[in-house]
């Protein structure tokens, strides 16, 4: 379904994948990610990112001014791909795979808009685990707009996007449980 937003093109499909195979493919995904707790410097701090990630692709990828060297695919990320890349339409050579281990895991406003993404990137995100809530944010006009992320969910992010809006997953006041969220990307 489209998501109606001021300069932007979201799609979302809640049950992407049925919740058997999303558990499944989550099960997988912790024993075939070796997940890593990097870290960031802020404000003169160095601090832990608060969740974990991993990242996988056929090149580097810099962002925060942490250096992201890819791991090699694995069979679980590589049948995933395939299937969001035939509902995207787009081909994708990376992706970011997140472990939020509970509701104080987070990540905080931004876009991906780095140059290694091109001009109008496709950002294809999907979630395994708890429900999170996405929210985003209009540059110039701060009008709002959450998602819920729910288990098997993909969300399609595309157009000017990146351009006038910031996303989130922000710390929550319930633990929901843990959740893996991968962005595919297509890095030029």
């Amino acid at each position: 379904m489209k998501i109606p937003a001021e300069n932007a093109i979201l799609d979302y499909f809640p049950n992407f994948i049925s919740l058997d195979q999303a558990r499944s493919l989550e099960k997988r995904l912790h024993e075939e990610v070796a997940f890593s707790q990097d870290q960031i410097s802020m404000y003169g701090k160095v601090l832990d990112i608060p969740r974990l990630q991993a990242w996988f692709g056929d090149g580097s990828y810099q962002y925060s001014g942490i250096m992201m060297n890819p791991q090699p695919w694995t069979p679980a990320l590589l049948e995933i791909k395939q299937l969001v890349e035939e509902k995207a339409n787009c081909q994708f050579n990376s992706a970011l795979v997140n472990l939020y281990r509970n509701h104080q895991d987070s990540v905080g406003w931004h876009s991906d808009d780095e140059k290694e993404l091109g001009v109008n990137p496709i950002i294809a995100s999907i979630s395994f685990g708890a429900k999170r809530m996405f929210k985003l944010k209009h540059k110039q006009t701060q009008a709002k707009l959450d998602v819920p992320l729910i288990e098997g969910s993909l969300l399609i992010m595309s157009g000017e996007t990146q351009h006038y809006w910031q996303h989130a997953v922000l710390k929550e006041k319930i633990n929901p449980g843990s959740r893996i969220n991968i962005t595919f990307r297509q890095l030029v």
